[in-house]
């Protein structure tokens, strides 16, 4: 990883850190489903800013918009949805810390979907370091949720689309320019949404407090976004093993922003987790002279 994948990697993990806080203020006032649905109306309407500004060409086949609705469904309405309805029942520290499960399902599905990005004993040994910090972290907050079973299993499940996604958007989506890698999906995310949101969630909840419409603001343009420009950006230049792995950052933001905002607790299991996961990183991403 060059100095720029980084600079981009850990604003990336910065950014999508600090949505589960969001998220958890959000889902206080409305469903998710409408949650989801402004959410990404907002990031898609930051996308269609920026084309118009780089005067960039739309795609004009079928062929070529059939991957991004798709990933529109399973790397935007469906892990967003589950993300935000898990968080009705469980803490936004916990969330983070599941949704740090992605790179578990990534590197076993890229190694059999992927020529160029195969199991190595480097990446396995930096993924089970990470793991172990994120079990160190599970070990006391995840036992101290009550009734989180399904919100739980709902988290872990929408780290499986986003892992699913990311092999089939290193596949599919190779010739797309990379502004339509990042906004398309949210075209068939923002019609999807908002149609169940009106069938499922009616009446439509207007948000009525300014904190609710920052967050909605905040998850949908830099988190749906911006960091949509860098996730798409970085699958092609290092890899959906390695892009993925910025879920090991969720922990330590979540963690964070919920001790100082929440009023959680800063345990010995934050700090050691929090070790474990940023020597999981180093290890996996080193890369000798040689090599």
């Amino acid at each position: 990883m060059k100095t720029k994948h980084w600079i981009i990697f850990i604003t990336l993990g910065i950014i999508w850190s600090s949505s589960f806080l969001w998220i958890k203020i959000a889902i206080e006032e409305m469903g998710p489903m409408t949650l989801v649905a402004y959410r990404v109306l907002f990031g898609l309407l930051f996308g269609i800013a920026v084309i118009l500004i780089q005067r960039e060409k739309m795609p004009r086949t079928l062929k070529a918009w059939t991957p991004l609705l798709v990933l529109g469904l399973t790397n935007v309405a469906i892990p967003f949805f589950l993300i935000s309805w898990g968080e009705k029942t469980i803490d936004s520290g916990v969330a983070s810390i599941l949704d740090a499960t992605v790179p578990l399902f990534t590197i076993v599905v890229a190694h059999f979907l992927l020529h160029d990005d195969k199991m190595t004993v480097q990446k396995v040994v930096g993924l089970l370091i990470g793991f172990a910090g994120v079990v160190v972290l599970m070990s006391k907050d995840i036992g101290a949720s009550t009734g989180s079973i399904l919100g739980q299993g709902a988290v872990i499940l929408a780290s499986a689309f986003y892992a699913g996604s990311s092999i089939y958007a290193r596949k599919f989506t190779e010739d797309t320019p990379g502004i339509f890698r990042s906004m398309g999906p949210l075209v068939s995310a923002t019609a999807v949404m908002w149609l169940a949101s009106f069938f499922f969630e009616a009446p439509v909840k207007v948000p009525d407090q300014s904190i609710i419409w920052i967050a909605l603001l905040w998850l949908g343009i830099l988190g749906s976004g911006v960091a949509f420009v860098m996730v798409f950006y970085l699958i092609h230049e290092i890899g959906p093993t390695r892009t993925t792995m910025v879920t090991y950052l969720f922990p330590l933001g979540g963690v964070t922003l919920g001790v100082i905002f929440l009023h959680e607790t800063l345990t010995w299991e934050i700090v050691v987790g929090a070790v474990l996961i940023l020597a999981s990183l180093v290890v996996a991403n080193w890369s000798s002279k040689e090599s």
